[in-house]
C-alpha cells in the first residue's frame, strides 16, 4: 500500500511537470521510472479497451508525444536493467537495415538501388518488409498493399487528418510528407520527427506498440515479430509463435548466416 500511495504521489508530480511549458526532461525520466509498475498495471489492465488505450495513455501521459520517452519506455519494458538498450537497438537495427536491402533483391522483392538517397532506400525497404516477412492474412481492400498498415507517403496536397479518418486500420502509422515525418495512432497525430531520420520510423513505430501495449495487425503481425525478436531481443513463447513467422525467421536467419 505504501508503494502504491508513493507512486500516485509520483504522477500526481508529473502531471504537475507538464502544466509548464518546458518540463525538464530528467526529472520526467526519474518520475517515469519510480512510478512504472503502476503505470504498466493502468495500460495493461483489461479495463481500457484496446480502441480506447492510446488516447487515455496519452491524457494520462503526455509525455508520450515525446520519442525519447516512448523509447525509454521500451527499455523499461523489454531489459530494465540495460542502460544502453536503446543505442544497441539503434545499432541492431542499421545492420538489419543494411542487410535486408540484399535480401530484398536477393528476393526479388526490391531492385538493385539506383540512387544513393537515403530517404528512398528507406521507402524501398518498408515497401517490400511485408512480402520479405508474410503474414496470412491479407490486409483490408480499402487499406491497399500491407505496407499501408504501416507507413503512408502523403500526397503533396493529401491532408493528414484526412487520411487519417478514413483509414480502416487504427494501428500506429508513420505518415511520410516532404517537410518531416509523423507518427499517428487511430485518426490521432502523436509525434513528428525530421526526415532525416525516416529509416529509424519503424523502431519508433515499434516503440509505441509497446508503450500503449497494442495488438499487432494480423496483415503485419509476422514483419513486427521479426522485428520484436530480431531488433527489439523481446522473445516470442513458441504457442505465440505462427507457421508464417517460424518460416520467414528461419529463411532469414539462413540468409545471415
Amino acid at each position: 500500500m505504501d508503494s502504491q500511495k508513493s507512486q500516485s504521489r509520483h504522477y500526481k508530480t508529473l502531471q504537475d511537470m507538464y502544466k509548464s511549458k518546458k518540463p525538464n526532461k530528467a526529472a520526467v525520466t526519474h518520475l517515469l521510472n519510480l512510478e512504472f509498475e503502476a503505470r504498466r498495471r493502468f495500460i495493461t489492465c483489461g479495463v481500457l479497451k484496446e480502441s480506447d488505450r492510446p488516447t487515455k495513455v496519452l491524457e494520462a501521459y503526455p509525455c508520450f508525444k515525446e520519442l525519447d520517452h516512448v523509447l525509454d519506455e521500451v527499455q523499461r519494458i523489454v531489459q530494465p536493467k540495460n542502460s544502453n538498450f536503446i543505442a544497441e537497438t539503434m545499432v541492431r537495427w542499421e545492420d538489419f537495415f543494411s542487410k535486408v536491402k540484399f535480401y530484398g533483391v536477393m528476393k526479388k522483392a526490391m531492385k538493385p538501388p539506383k540512387t544513393l538517397n537515403s530517404a528512398d532506400h528507406a521507402l524501398a525497404v518498408f515497401t517490400a518488409l511485408p512480402e520479405l516477412f508474410p503474414s496470412a492474412v491479407s490486409p483490408p481492400k480499402k487499406l491497399g498493399p500491407c505496407s499501408e498498415a504501416f507507413f503512408h507517403v502523403l500526397k503533396t496536397a493529401e491532408d493528414p487528418e484526412g487520411y487519417l479518418q478514413q483509414r480502416p486500420l487504427s494501428c500506429p502509422v508513420l505518415l511520410i510528407s516532404k517537410d518531416n515525418c509523423m507518427i499517428a495512432v487511430d485518426n490521432t497525430p502523436v509525434t513528428t520527427f525530421a526526415s532525416t531520420k525516416l529509416d529509424e520510423g519503424l523502431v519508433y513505430l515499434m516503440a509505441y506498440y509497446y508503450a500503449f501495449h497494442l495488438t499487432y495487425p494480423k496483415c503485419i503481425s509476422t514483419l513486427l515479430s521479426v522485428l520484436q525478436t530480431e531488433i527489439l531481443l523481446d522473445s516470442i513463447h513458441d504457442r505465440d509463435a505462427t507457421s508464417m513467422y517460424k518460416k520467414a525467421i528461419a529463411e532469414w536467419r539462413s540468409f545471415i548466416e
